[in-house]
Order: C-alpha cells, then sequence, then structure tokens
C-alpha cells in the first residue's frame, strides 16, 4: 500500500476531520502575533500524501514569493516555476482558479513548453496549486508535488482546499493587523 491509500477508506476518502490539518489549523487560529506564522508542513505534507508542499506570498502585480516549504525537490522546482513564469503555481496566482496536474508525462506540451523536461529532471511527476484569496484578490498560493503521478483523493482534495481556506484567513488577519481598540460610548460625548 502507497502512500496515497494509508489512512484511506475504500471509497479513497479520508476521514473528516483528518487530525494532523485540525492540528495545522489550530496552529494557525492561535497565532495572533506579528508576521507570517512559520508553517508546521511535515504533517500536512504526510496527510496529504505530497512529497513537498510550498506556500508562495503574491504581491499585488509581481510574481509569486516562496515564503514557505518543505520537501528536498521543492525550493528548486518552486525556483523553475517562478523563473520561467509558467506552471501550477503561477497559474493558480493569475487566475485564481487551482491548476492541478496529475501527471506531468500526459500533460499537454504546449500548456507550460519549459516546465515538464526540468522537473521530471528533478523527479517531479505530479503538482497541484491552490490560490488564497478572496474573489479576484490573490494573496498567496500553496502548492505541492508527488514524485509519482496520479489525482489527489477525493478526500486529499477536500481537505486540501479547506487547508488552502484556513491559510487564506491567516493571511487576510495578518494583512490587517491588530484591531483598532473601540471607543466606549463614555468617549463619544
Amino acid at each position: 500500500m502507497g502512500c496515497c491509500d494509508a489512512g484511506t477508506g475504500s471509497d479513497g476518502r479520508l476521514p473528516v476531520p483528518d487530525p494532523t490539518v485540525t492540528s495545522l489549523l489550530r496552529v494557525l487560529d492561535a497565532h495572533r502575533g506579528p508576521g507570517l506564522l512559520p508553517l508546521p508542513l511535515a504533517d500536512p505534507s504526510r496527510t496529504l500524501c505530497l512529497d513537498g508542499p510550498t506556500f508562495l506570498l503574491v504581491p499585488a502585480g509581481g510574481p509569486g514569493q516562496l515564503a514557505q516549504s518543505f520537501g528536498e525537490r521543492t525550493a528548486a522546482l518552486e525556483d523553475l516555476q517562478l523563473t520561467q513564469g509558467q506552471g501550477p503555481g503561477p497559474d493558480a496566482a493569475r487566475h485564481g482558479a487551482a491548476a492541478l496536474v496529475p501527471d506531468l508525462v500526459a500533460l499537454d506540451s504546449a500548456r507550460w513548453p519549459g516546465l515538464p523536461p526540468p522537473a521530471l529532471d528533478l523527479g517531479v511527476h505530479a503538482m497541484f496549486a491552490f490560490p488564497l484569496g478572496i474573489g479576484l484578490i490573490t494573496a498567496g498560493v500553496l502548492t505541492g508535488h508527488r514524485t509519482t503521478p496520479g489525482p489527489l483523493s477525493h478526500g486529499r482534495l477536500t481537505t486540501t482546499l479547506i487547508w488552502a481556506d484556513h491559510l487564506t484567513q491567516h493571511l487576510n488577519s495578518q494583512a490587517a493587523g491588530p484591531a483598532a481598540p473601540t471607543n466606549s460610548p463614555a468617549d463619544c460625548t
């Protein structure tokens, strides 16, 4: 049984809520300090059956910037996408929609012409990217890759979307900064 089969039911779905992702969400929700919280990416990586997750920040109108990553191929893969300006991560940032590539070998060569050969040389066979944003504004991208081809199961896709939603909320709360003090009715007289 491979990683992508471990811990799933007969229909391939993860139990909901998954304890590892629930733990990550608690860490995100508990962080109230300034700056971005260093994310514990190793556990969600195993739970979601990814060989490497990455968290990119996307400044308004600019290319993504690597904020955090986990896995031996991850930094090189993200550098490849950011240098070429093509791939699932840049597409998710530009279009605000998930980009799921379960098999780089089967990818239409016209989609991202320079990406598959060097990604395959790194040992990457599947890539997934999820925008972190609200409406038309994308503040970041959560990406992941596998060294074996194959789609995310329905349960893992759902769990990843939940994780991306919580990361988006975390980014928004960090961007908003500390809450302004409220005036009491006595201050308004």
